[in-house]
C-alpha cells in the first residue's frame, strides 16, 4: 500500500504549492504561532474548490489547551457543519476533559455530526494521560485517524510509543506521527514503526516583499516575532519525503 504525505499549511499560497509538489493530503490551518487554529471560511472554500487533493481543516477557535467551554464548542460544531456543507475530505478535532482523560462524549458527537468527512484527532492525543487508553477510545468512538507525536515534543523522540500504537491499532486506526518529522528522519521513522501516513509542515520562512518597513511598530505587541516573514512550505523538502516513503518498505 502506498504510504502518504499530509503536509500543514498556514495558508492558501501554501496549500498550493505543497500539492504541486506532490503532497498526498493537506492539513489547512491558520495561525503558526498558536500550533493552529481554524482557518477562514473562505479559505475553506478555496482550497476545497481549487485543489485537487483532499483538504483536511483544523477546527481549533483558539490556541493554548483542548477544554472548551460551552459556547467554543458550540463554534466547532458550527464550523464543522459549514466545512462539511463545502465538501471538504475531513475535519481535525481534539478534546480533553480536566483531568486529561479524552472527552468521548464531545469526540463521539464531533464524528456523527462530521459524516461522511473522515475525522483525524490531532495532538491533543499527546497531551492526555494515557495514551494506550486514549487509542482504544478513539477507535470505539469512529475517529479515523489519530495524529500524535508519541507524547514528546518531537515524532523522533516519540518513535518508540509510535511503533507501539502502530501495532495496537492494527489497521482499526491511522496512526500518524507527526511533528518534527522532515527528510532527515523519515526514513527511520517509517523503519521504525511501520505507519502508512506521516504528517509534516515541510516548513521554511519567507521574507516579505514590502519595500518599507515601520521598524517601530509590531502589529501583535510582540517583539519576539517577526512580522515581516510568514511561513511557507518548502517544494523540494516535500518532493524529498514523497521519494523516500516510495523507496523505504
Amino acid at each position: 500500500m502506498k504510504k502518504k504525505l499530509e503536509i500543514c499549511c498556514y495558508s492558501i499560497d501554501s496549500a498550493i504549492k505543497a500539492e504541486k509538489a506532490g503532497a498526498d493530503r493537506i492539513e489547512l490551518c491558520d495561525n503558526y504561532s498558536e500550533g493552529g487554529t481554524t482557518p477562514s471560511y473562505a479559505a475553506i472554500e478555496y482550497s476545497v474548490n481549487k485543489l485537487n487533493i483532499p483538504v483536511n481543516i483544523i477546527v481549533r477557535p483558539r490556541g493554548g489547551d483542548f477544554l472548551y467551554s460551552s459556547a467554543e464548542y458550540e463554534l466547532i460544531k458550527n464550523d464543522v457543519l459549514k466545512i462539511k456543507e463545502l465538501e471538504a475530505n475531513g475535519v481535525v478535532i481534539g478534546f480533553l476533559k480536566k483531568n486529561g482523560e479524552i472527552d468521548i462524549e464531545r469526540t463521539k458527537e464531533i464524528v456523527n455530526l462530521a459524516k461522511p468527512m473522515q475525522v483525524t484527532f490531532h495532538r491533543a492525543f499527546d497531551m492526555c494521560k494515557n495514551q494506550h487508553k486514549a487509542l482504544q477510545q478513539l477507535i470505539d468512538v469512529g475517529v479515523d485517524r489519530i495524529l500524535t507525536s508519541g507524547a514528546e515534543n518531537t515524532a523522533l523522540k516519540g518513535i518508540d510509543l509510535l511503533k507501539e500504537l502502530v501495532e495496537k491499532a492494527d489497521n482499526r486506526i491511522v496512526v500518524m506521527p507527526g511533528c518534527g518529522v522532515d527528510e532527515k528522519n523519515l526514513k527511520k521513522l517509517v523503519l521504525k514503526t511501520k505507519a502508512g501516513e506521516f504528517h509534516s509542515s515541510a516548513k521554511e520562512f519567507e521574507k516579505s516583499k514590502m519595500g518599507y518597513f515601520n521598524k517601530n511598530i509590531s502589529m501583535g505587541g510582540n517583539d519576539n516575532v517577526d512580522e515581516f516573514q510568514k511561513v511557507s512550505v518548502n517544494a523540494n523538502k516535500i518532493k524529498l519525503m514523497l521519494k523516500i516513503l516510495k523507496n523505504t518498505k
